[in-house]
């Protein structure tokens, strides 16, 4: 019997990788919805229409009407990856990134109490925990949530009522927390696709602040790989942290790159910090491991690498 998959924001950087890796790695039918606006980039959406698995609709998740359109089946699980984040663009206004990020998944979580889905899992950001102090722990699940931005505010509050409709209607659902991804199809305004297009342009490479701000990365595909193990053995009902327990500053990313371009380091400027964002951030991976087995296998530079490679490769066939 096959299994049909629905995938929110398949035309973005999480979402397209974790297409990419369901067609690697399994026959599910998937079903990707995007409303190809934002972050969406849609030359990533070419390499899937060639799969007889693949279908893809245009859909902005607040219309009703594009929505039902897509439920002309019932799906297996339905996975939300779909989300307004550029909070630093400033293009977005509170209310929009809310309706978006709040109200469509409200939209979505209709559907399953609609009985057109059987599970949905919500792929929410590792920043609804707030940020850290330098000797303070990875946070677990536990932790309070502490929002410090418009856009993390808004997937706390998807994230409160994804448990609301767990709690009121029994709505087989599951949350997920991650930390900072890197990897192929990233938007270019990034930290790490920005350094690499930089640098091979001999270009500035601007670094908000002093660098030391902390971010634990995750490689994209190690993630694709946490969410598919969630799908299959995940409990209903919990929240899995998804961490690579990679901490690095922004200073040592930029030079571990410039470094294997053989870039000199003359290229970093030093720039105005952000003003959201945020000192350090780091998760506790223990929980999903210990219960159901997944632990990230792609090392800091090893990803870095395969990065470095794939926009590389992009940039050569533009020219």
């Amino acid at each position: 019997m096959r299994k049909e998959v629905l995938v929110t924001g398949g035309a973005g950087f999480i979402g397209a990788n974790f297409i990419q890796y369901l067609l690697d790695h399994t026959s599910y039918h998937i079903t990707n919805i995007d409303s190809l606006t934002h972050s969406a980039n849609p030359k990533a959406l070419t390499q899937f229409s060639r799969s007889p698995y693949y279908r893809f609709f245009q859909v902005d998740l607040r219309n009703q009407a594009q929505l039902n359109e897509v439920f002309d089946r019932q799906y297996d699980v339905i996975i939300h990856f779909a989300a307004l984040t550029d909070v630093n663009e400033k293009k977005y206004s509170p209310i929009e990134i809310y309706d978006v990020n709040v109200i469509g998944t409200m939209n979505l979580l209709e559907k399953v109490r609609g009985g057109y889905a059987g599970k949905y899992i919500y792929v929410s950001t590792g920043k609804v925990y707030g940020d850290l102090e330098d000797k303070e722990r990875p946070n677990k699940e536990e932790a309070v949530l502490t929002p410090n931005n418009r856009y993390v505010e808004s997937k706390v509050s998807g994230e409160m009522i994804v448990r609301s409709y767990i709690k009121s209607f029994q709505i087989p659902a599951i949350i997920t927390r991650c930390s900072n991804n890197y990897g192929p199809y990233q938007q270019k305004q990034k930290l790490i696709p920005t350094v690499i297009l930089n640098a091979l342009e001999d270009k500035p490479i601007p670094v908000h602040g002093d660098g030391q701000h902390v971010r634990d990365w995750i490689f994209v595909k190690d993630h694709c790989k946490a969410v598919h193990t969630i799908l299959k053995h995940g409990k209903l009902g919990e929240v899995y942290n998804i961490s690579g327990g990679r901490e690095r500053s922004t200073l040592n990313v930029v030079k571990l790159i410039l470094d294997y371009m053989n870039k000199g380091h003359h290229l970093i400027r030093h720039v105005a910090d952000r003003e959201e964002g945020g000192r350090r951030y780091a998760l506790n991976w223990e929980k999903i491991h210990l219960t159901i087995g997944w632990k990230p296998e792609t090392s800091f530079y090893n990803g870095l690498v395969e990065t470095i490679e794939w926009y590389s490769s992009k940039q050569l066939q533009q020219t």
